[in-house]
């Protein structure tokens, strides 16, 4: 099946605000196509040209304020969607597809046959974002150039209790590579204890200059982690031990790895009451853990012990808690910080769904190497109108006090509102707006006092029949500061339409259904695409009808 599509998009954007004035800074009549055949029932073969993933959703907005390490974000763009889950490795994340910012092209494999799976990528990227990792804190970096990323994945499973995996990922540049290969592996020893592993080894080469401006190694380096964790689970007790250890020069460039040199050994143990009739409660579990973590020379980055408690009730309801107690290190200073933490939720019907989570307590102030005390609410709601309408609501609210004084206030809300008119018609809107306000006099470095972002999506989908989709968005930014309010800095409108074209296969068609005259429609009702329509007309004087097989 071959999908081509056609995108307009004209960008406006200001060159300075408050003041200037938006101007055309980017227009273009794009082409591009994504194929993809069924090979075998099995297995999947697909391949992108050029693609557009302009009518992609808007990624969740997150709090970027005191983030020692990379926030994750999770993949939409559907060419990467798609198998995603035989990329998956159990225990190291090191396929990261959001690392792939703007893909020239790509193709991609995957299927299973008996015990075996298999799959593979190959995608060239015009920018080559990198993620470089330590072992307190990490950066955001990107190559100059394009590169060949490339992903081989296999497993095996071996009766039904053991599987057994390899990984080779690559990332091929101008003076510049990050190979990494490795072995995993899922084993279930018995109905109640489990083992995984996952070992690894990279290779990588960063161009001179990029090693000097970023403190990376000179020349070529190398560096292993492994990851193994063993579990133990029945209706009342269970527990997990585990322990990671990455290397100070190991990088995964095609993964999120944003911590290396590092290793920690981690336990928890617990007990959960599950009722044997119906009662008040549907479970509640009570556990303590403890996580010790140094750097490779020995040096004490995190000592943590915790409590957790959690109910389940009636109306999917939960009540969680969690305290925690932890001694850290961070910039050469030594920490003592306590907190705790609550989830609360309920779904009392299918149109509602409401939940609240807090964290009270100390958190070290990471931009300026101190403690402070910290108070999030992250309240949110779920709404299913109807069989039309859904609205999703959030409202992050994170304050940091130090030495008496509030260092920052954040408040970031989103909203998103999803109607669906038919089954081929819907519209999509997302708004997001982040407040974050700061006192500068207690910054040991220059910052704005204050700073917001306005977002809007709005997102238009006609599916004029199973194969053509028509997509209408916009989206736009307004910025805002102490010293001006909220102004549009930019905004985009784009239109697409896609049109899938089926590979017909001589031993497998479907007959649509004739209407009068010259009216073809499908089994579902849509009108039929044009290229099924003269396959169909070209066959009629046979007596036979052909539409896509794929659909």
């Amino acid at each position: 099946m071959q999908v081509p599509s056609v995108t307009a998009v004209r960008t406006d954007t200001r060159e300075s605000l408050p003041g200037d004035k938006p101007e055309k800074e980017h227009q273009d009549l794009d082409a591009g196509i994504t194929g993809r055949w069924g090979m075998t029932p099995n297995h999947i073969f697909s391949a992108t040209l050029n693609p557009d993933f302009s009518q992609v959703e808007a990624d969740t907005r997150q709090l970027d304020i005191n983030q020692p390490f990379a926030l994750y974000y999770r993949e939409r763009r559907p060419f990467f969607q798609e198998g995603a889950d035989f990329f998956r490795s159990p225990l190291i994340d090191a396929v990261y597809t959001r690392t792939l910012r703007d893909p020239i092209w790509g193709v991609k494999l995957s299927g299973n046959e008996g015990a075996n799976t298999i799959a593979g990528f190959v995608v060239e990227d015009k920018i080559t974002n990198l993620i470089l990792p330590s072992s307190q804190s990490s950066d955001y970096a990107s190559l100059p150039m394009s590169s060949f990323n490339s992903v081989i994945r296999y497993k095996r499973d071996i009766g039904n209790r053991y599987t057994l995996g390899t990984l080779v990922t690559s990332r091929e540049g101008d003076s510049y590579y990050n190979r990494v290969y490795g072995l995993d592996g899922n084993l279930r020893l018995t109905n109640q204890d489990r083992v995984s592993l996952q070992f690894f080894g990279s290779s990588t080469h960063y161009p001179d200059i990029f090693g000097e401006d970023y403190d990376q190694p000179e020349s070529s380096f190398s560096d292993r982690a492994f990851h193994i964790t063993n579990q133990h689970d029945t209706r009342s007790i269970f527990w997990e031990a585990g322990t990671e250890n990455y290397g100070r020069n190991f990088r995964s460039d095609m993964g999120f790895v944003p911590q290396v040199d590092y290793r920690n050994y981690r336990g928890e143990i617990g007990y959960r009451w599950i009722p044997e009739t119906d009662s008040w409660y549907s479970s509640i579990r009570v556990s303590g853990g403890f996580l010790y973590e140094e750097d490779q020379a020995g040096n004490l980055l995190r000592r943590r012990s915790d409590i957790f408690g959690l109910y389940s009730g009636p109306f999917q309801s939960i009540v969680a808690a969690r305290v925690y107690k932890s001694k850290e290190v961070y910039n050469g200073r030594e920490f003592d910080v306590f907190y705790y933490g609550t989830l609360t939720g309920i779904t009392p019907n299918r149109c509602l769904n409401i939940s609240l989570d807090t964290s009270f307590g100390n958190k070290i102030d990471y931009a300026n190497t101190r403690l402070g005390d910290r108070v999030l609410l992250n309240p949110m709601i779920t709404l299913n109108l109807g069989d039309h309408l859904e609205i999703n609501m959030d409202h992050l609210y994170e304050s940091l006090t130090v030495e008496g004084s509030r260092l920052y206030l954040a408040n970031v809300s989103q909203g998103t509102v999803v109607y669906q008119f038919n089954v081929r018609t819907f519209v999509l809107s997302i708004i997001q707006f982040i407040d974050y306000r700061y006192n500068t006099q207690l910054y040991s470095f220059e910052i704005e006092p204050r700073f917001r972002q306005l977002f809007t999506q709005f997102l238009f989908s006609y599916k004029i029949n199973p194969r053509t989709v028509l997509f209408v968005g916009y989206s736009d930014n307004h910025y805002g500061s102490q010293e001006y309010s909220l102004t549009q800095a930019d905004r985009t409108l784009f239109c697409k339409t896609r049109l899938r074209l089926a590979i017909l296969s001589a031993f497998n068609f479907r007959r649509i259904q004739h209407k009068s005259g010259n009216s073809f429609r499908d089994n579902a009702g849509f009108p039929a695409s044009l290229p099924a329509i003269v396959y169909c007309l070209c066959l009629r004087s046979r007596g036979t009808c052909v539409q896509d097989p794929l659909e």
